[in-house]
């Protein structure tokens, strides 16, 4: 979501109700935003952070309310950032507070329910996911625990639309009360004060085990939890690569190659006399060309796809599953297995990756997880343009580079932990229960996401596409590839022309791909060039995420390390297939 941009929040108007939606993560509040919040919907960084929130209008009763969706929290201690930003919204003030409580783990819950009283601003409690603590035996007296909160409890089963119409008509109405705050309490005492309300309004009965708290419980132990793991994961790739495929081979590549493309060029044509200015908008690297072929029937299917899949294991609660069968292979690393998720955004684009970081409980974790993620995970359009160039040729060498990928990742990874001082910590994370995604939460995360997609990732790319035009059809290209010609065809075995891909590489990783499409390679000089582009420079705005999270310093070496990495790696490959070609040939 929003983590390229960095915005204030929109000022609430007098007319206006401002509601802050509050609770701990993975109690459902993403499901109840989407539902009561219309078609208006955005997301920023809180000022001076790099915590993301989301935000959106709501009408109710002729009433108009903005619903802000605070970062989840487990207490308002601000031991972190994103505790500070929650704190800030309260103090900040405002209308009225929503505040989740998962119905399965009341007891964790109730640890920020009670510190929400200690703010002048009235609550109403959404007892969410009701249906699964009853599946589980979990009993709860709404009644009883509405008098020991001292305010409205209302029972939600928010992917099924139960009671959410009550919860915001109570918010409404509660909005504007005066409230007075209740006095602080120590750590000590509002433990305490759970343990009393649980034994009051709480109590268990015996329940058969149903089939998906089954699968809860085996997806969690490694047997038989990683095979089904990674066939989940194998079957995230079959859907990511064969349907970003048939997109591309069915739709979107006749669509422009052969209505777009001549439809265009005609249009040029008539207007745009022959010559550079014409080539440049329609020539074999045209700015009108492979302004739309490139990020949009090369790149996008696959993206889409990428992040239609991740969003879909990210709501059923399947990715932390992930993340505790992975930290026995992540703790030899030094790292826990939680960092996996950001890992795994990673993936999607390396920002959000290395924002998701500040979760990391040490320094040294955070440090690794972010060069791991810059040096040797791919992200989705970086992918699509890997499938693109190998899908087609081989899958044996698409395989290939995604086996260099994950070995150097565990190579860097052991070096580190040696070379950086301190330990990690012990996994500690939330696992959520498994629920099918809500359809309509779904589907407007996946909206923001391929917004920001489009406006973070396609507008660099359309700048490196113009750039790439200027250069080849004003022959700097040529200048350039005769200077580098002895590394670039001697070293690395590609033609000079490849050197177009240097160049565009420095902008984003995936315009060091994009341009071999336009060559005529064999096998060993595709699997070359795609060695290069997996371990080249990050992306200008990894590069400067980097350096605000770390150092210009960080940066710096994470980017000189890649690039030699690259260029060694790709090199020996080059070397080594040459020499074997020539005795088998």
């Amino acid at each position: 979501m929003g983590c390229h941009t960095e915005k204030a929040l929109p000022i609430s108007s007098e007319d206006k109700i401002k509601i802050l939606l509050m609770g701990n993560p993975n109690v459902g509040k993403s499901v109840i935003f989407s539902k009561l919040t219309g078609v208006h919907v955005d997301s920023s960084n809180y000022v001076g952070t790099t915590v993301d929130f989301t935000y959106g209008d709501v009408k109710h009763r002729n009433k108009m309310g903005m619903i802000i969706d605070v970062p989840g929290t487990y207490s308002l201690q601000a031991s972190s950032e994103a505790e500070r930003v929650a704190t800030n919204f309260l103090e900040e003030g405002a209308d009225a507070i929503i505040c989740v409580l998962d119905a399965t783990h009341l007891d964790r819950n109730l640890d920020l329910a009670l510190s929400l009283r200690e703010y002048p601003i009235p609550i109403v409690y959404a007892l969410n996911l009701l249906d699964v603590a009853e599946r589980q035996g979990i009993i709860i007296d709404v009644e009883k625990l509405e008098k020991r909160l001292k305010a409205p409890v209302i029972p939600t089963v928010a992917i099924k639309n139960k009671g959410l119409r009550k919860l915001l008509d109570t918010a409404f109405s509660l909005a504007n009360e005066t409230v007075e705050a209740f006095p602080k309490q120590t750590e000590e005492e509002r433990w305490e004060t759970i343990a009393d309300i649980i034994g009051e309004v709480q109590r268990h009965e015996y329940k058969e085990p149903t089939f998906i708290e089954k699968l809860e419980y085996i997806t969690l132990k490694p047997w038989p939890g990683i095979p089904i793991a990674l066939l989940v994961l194998l079957l995230s790739l079959g859907v990511v690569v064969g349907g970003g495929k048939a997109l591309r081979a069915l739709i979107l590549l006749p669509l422009v190659n052969n209505v777009i493309t001549p439809f265009l060029t005609r249009m040029v044509g008539l207007v745009v006399p022959a010559g550079i200015f014409r080539n440049l908008l329609v020539g074999e690297f045209g700015i009108l060309k492979i302004g739309i072929e490139w990020p949009f029937a090369l790149i996008l299917p696959y993206v889409l796809l990428f992040y239609l899949v991740f969003s879909f294991l990210e709501d059923s609660g399947y990715l932390p599953r992930i993340a505790v069968l992975a930290d026995g292979a992540l703790s030899k690393l030094g790292i826990q297995g939680g960092n996996i998720i950001p890992m795994m955004l990673g993936y999607g684009c390396a920002v959000p990756a290395i924002l998701g970081t500040r979760a990391a409980t040490t320094y040294k974790e955070r440090i690794m997880v972010a060069t791991l993620v810059s040096f040797a995970i791919p992200c989705a359009s970086q992918s699509g343009a890997f499938f693109a160039l190998l899908g087609d040729k081989s899958i044996l060498a698409l395989i290939l580079v995604y086996l260099m990928s994950l070995i150097t990742l565990f190579v860097v990874g052991l070096v580190m932990n040696k070379a950086i001082k301190g330990k990690g910590q012990p996994m500690l994370l939330e696992i959520p229960n498994l629920l099918l995604p809500d359809r309509t939460a779904f589907f407007k995360k996946l909206k923001l996401r391929m917004k920001h997609f489009l406006l973070d990732a396609e507008g660099p790319m359309l700048i490196g596409i113009v750039i790439a035009a200027v250069i080849a059809e004003t022959g700097i290209l040529n200048s350039f590839s005769t200077m580098i010609e002895p590394f670039v065809e001697g070293w690395l075995g590609l033609p000079k022309e490849a050197s177009l891909s240097l160049l565009l590489g420095i902008i984003r990783r995936e315009l060091a791909v994009l341009p071999l499409l336009e060559l005529d390679l064999n096998l060993l000089q595709l699997l070359v060039g795609s060695v290069v582009a997996l371990f080249y420079l990050p992306c200008l705005s990894v590069f400067g995420v980097l350096t605000k999270e770390f150092s210009l310093k960080t940066s710096l070496g994470i980017g000189i390390a890649t690039t030699a990495t690259a260029f060694l790696i790709a090199g020996i490959i080059n070397q080594i297939g040459t020499f074997i070609w020539a005795l088998v040939g």
